[in-house]
């Protein structure tokens, strides 16, 4: 939809066709489409919204969207649009919002949908009991499909999904059934002979993380999530792991280019705010690369006798900069997906010890015949192919160890991605290279 059509129509109060033009939009891009829209004409245009499709908009809009609105509802449109949101969908909100706004919908909330809200916010942060929602299908083992599939009319419009159902015995998860096996089944089956007992969950302080994993790896719809004594207390739905995913995707984006991550998206972000989650890297990696340029200085001697040495130096920590990048990112992907533990430490650092040996030795080749067309120095031309060898194996075993380190150590293995691993070959490459450097040429430091 043409933003400024629609804006036109809104201006015009042709609310009649801006009704309709809503009526058949999906809600992701109405809750897109409201959002370009300045705070006097916001209020308008989502009181125009049909009234079974409001909740839905108002759950895919960003928090300060949404703590414009409930700024501007009366108590009843307010209590309307929470009864109608998913427990989940609910709490995802009010995690996000000012206390005062927070207080407010609390205060909207009936007495038990309230109670339910409460629970799911003492789950720890990130763990599949704060993501989890309370509203799933559940049954009896000794219901038939007839009696199934009439509960199933009964409760369904309020549950999130009933394309999986649960069955329950004394509220332990027995067995799961989904809509198609009840659809495809005779009337008199009983639910007992036709649930799959080979169920899949988490409890509920399982990390979130894992959660969305589990999604992956068994291509789940829904995944139920029990408590400490066995007994089932939610479900996590296939739309929340998705926001999971791209929550720790976006996190570990940022850890990676040495900023610390906010949820908030970029222009709502203030300036001060991002300079205040980038200067704390930039200031330990300036500080640490300050290191570099002591090494450098012990080494005057050195440039002094052959100040040609110095022309390599950025050659030589790009190089290993990159090398390291190269194998931290693999490594941090390898992570993320499960597919490298700490276990295989020793089996990641002898791959890359080789791949470390074909790539130094293309890259020594292709230096060294240069340095030896350009400026016709053997002895040049070997320091710096050695150096390059040393340098591409030294930050390749880096790159490859430190991610796996810090995610034995319980951190997040992105925190040691390019910036930081950077910092660190190019010291490493600088002492490596004067080393050999006044070793082959006799010089002193």
């Amino acid at each position: 939809m043409n933003r400024d059509i629609f804006m036109e129509l809104l201006a015009r109060r042709e609310f009649k066709a801006v009704r309709s033009i809503l009526d058949v939009m999906n809600a992701v891009d109405i809750a897109s489409l409201l959002s370009q829209l300045e705070d006097r004409e916001l209020a308008l245009a989502f009181r125009l919204i049909p009234k079974d499709k409001a909740a839905e908009v108002f759950s895919n809009m960003g928090n300060s969207l949404q703590s414009q609105l409930i700024d501007v509802f009366t108590e009843k449109e307010l209590k309307e649009i929470l009864d109608d949101m998913y427990m989940d969908d609910t709490v995802d909100m009010l995690e996000d919002l000012p206390a005062n706004v927070v207080t407010r919908i609390l205060e909207a909330i009936e007495p038990q949908k309230r109670a339910q809200i409460n629970v799911l916010l003492r789950y720890p942060e990130d763990s599949a009991g704060s993501i989890m929602t309370t509203e799933y299908v559940d049954l009896r083992g000794h219901m038939t499909v007839k009696e199934a599939m009439a509960h199933i009319k009964q409760v369904g419009i309020h549950k999130e999904t009933i394309y999986t159902c649960y069955v329950l015995e004394s509220r332990k998860l027995s067995g799961i059934v989904t809509a198609k096996d009840l659809m495809t089944a005779e009337d008199d089956v009983r639910i007992a002979d036709l649930m799959e007992t080979e169920i899949i969950s988490v409890g509920t302080h399982a990390d979130q993380e894992e959660v969305a994993g589990l999604f992956a790896k068994y291509d789940l719809l829904a995944l139920p999530v029990l408590d400490a004594d066995e007994c089932m207390v939610g479900i996590v739905t296939v739309d929340d792991a998705i926001d999971v995913v791209v929550d720790e995707a976006t996190e570990d984006m940022s850890l990676m280019a040495a900023i610390n991550p906010s949820e908030k998206t970029y222009f709502e972000t203030s300036v001060w705010e991002h300079a205040k989650n980038r200067i704390p890297w930039l200031l330990i990696l300036m500080l640490t690369a300050a290191i570099t340029g002591t090494i450098i200085t012990r080494y005057e001697n050195a440039f002094a006798a052959i100040p040609l040495l110095v022309s390599f130096i950025p050659m030589l920590m790009d190089t290993g900069g990159n090398c390291g990048s190269q194998s931290s990112t693999l490594i941090i992907r390898g992570i993320a997906l499960g597919e490298i533990q700490f276990r295989d430490l020793f089996k990641a650092v002898f791959k890359e010890f080789r791949i470390s040996m074909v790539v130094g030795a293309f890259l020594a080749i292709a230096n060294g015949l240069r340095i030896l067309i350009m400026y016709r120095d053997s002895h040049l031309a070997f320091v710096i192919a050695l150096s390059l060898v040393v340098t591409v194996m030294l930050s390749k075993m880096i790159g490859c160890t430190l991610p796996l380190l810090a995610k034995k150590v319980h951190l997040d293995p992105a925190i040691m991605a390019a910036p930081l691993i950077t910092t660190i070959v190019d010291t490493c490459s600088i002492l490596i290279y004067f080393n050999i450097a006044t070793m082959v040429f006799h010089l002193t430091i």
